[in-house]
């Protein structure tokens, strides 16, 4: 219920109703992960806002990852990993965990947590129904002294070759909200993990989401003075990695939002998911939370 007196309510509902018309019956894609996924309170949080997103006639689909909590169950197991550019180098060993985590024990929690919350979720992975078919991915390493190109296998590491929305089709404008854990199948039969990033930028791209958030443990792309950069064009973004103002962790991050531009995605947001209610400020408030990149 909303708090505080019959006209600071009535103040709440005017800013936040064309903002609802605006999402009404839209796709929004919300990728959740980081040290937000680790801590139940702001889980609980997250699942109410899913909850009341669907309630006000938006289309929510959620992306999960699981990074922390694969690396703690396979330390847990004595299975040792490494990373190559940020990617958990998956052998068969390693990929059959990441599975049972991701599309189990994770995937279960968040549905799990909706549900509590009075929604009604559904627990998917990029398996069911060939939703995404992964092909394997290939890295390199630079270039050799003889000059030749010198590429990293990592493994059971994937990304999305094509995506069917057949099962989300079923799904979305149903009462229902689908949670999808970022593991695919290949054409190959194989199980392959893919970037959560990724991931949900294809099927953010193939759903035509009118946004894509990245939750993430930033409030957004700063500018070299530290603050946040509230809007940005997709042309932008390469002059703003080249003079130093996107480095480190972020340049990966942008780059996966103009993939799923590109996709046709029409708006995608980087916001802090460990602020209270940052998908409700961000998309039923004039104030925003993140920084919103377009084409």
């Amino acid at each position: 219920m909303l708090k505080g007196s019959p006209q600071e309510q009535a103040e709440v509902l005017m800013q936040a109703l064309p903002h609802m018309l605006r999402y009404d019956d839209a796709v929004v894609v919300v990728k959740y992960g980081g040290h937000a996924m680790g801590d139940e309170a702001v889980a609980r949080s997250f699942a109410k806002d899913m909850v009341l997103l669907e309630q006000s006639g938006v289309n929510p689909v959620v992306v999960h990852g699981g990074g922390p909590q694969i690396g703690a169950m396979l330390a847990k197991l004595g299975i040792k990993s490494h990373f190559s550019g940020g990617l958990r180098v998956t052998d068969k060993e390693t990929v059959e965990i990441v599975e049972m985590v991701l599309a189990g024990s994770i995937n279960k929690q968040i549905v799990g947590f909706i549900n509590a919350a009075g929604g009604r979720a559904i627990g998917l992975s990029g398996k069911d129904g060939n939703m995404v078919i992964a092909k394997k991915l290939s890295r390199s390493a630079g270039m050799t002294d003889s000059n030749i190109e010198n590429a990293v296998d990592l493994g059971f590491v994937g990304e999305p070759s094509k995506v069917d929305t057949t099962v989300l089709d079923q799904v979305l404008g149903r009462e229902l909200i689908p949670v999808l854990a970022p593991v695919a199948q290949g054409a190959d039969g194989e199980t392959y993990n893919v970037n959560a990033d990724t991931f949900a930028g294809a099927i953010a791209g193939a759903l035509g989401a009118k946004r894509l958030l990245f939750l993430t443990d930033v409030p957004g792309v700063l500018d070299k003075d530290g603050q946040l950069i509230k809007e940005l064009r997709m042309d932008a973004i390469h002059g703003l990695i080249a003079d130093g103002t996107i480095t480190g962790g972020m340049i990966p991050k942008v780059e996966t939002c103009i993939y799923a531009l590109e996709q046709g995605v029409e708006g995608v947001v980087i916001l802090d998911g460990k602020q209270p209610h940052a998908v409700l400020v961000e998309l039923l408030t004039d104030h925003g939370a993140g920084t919103l990149i377009t084409r």
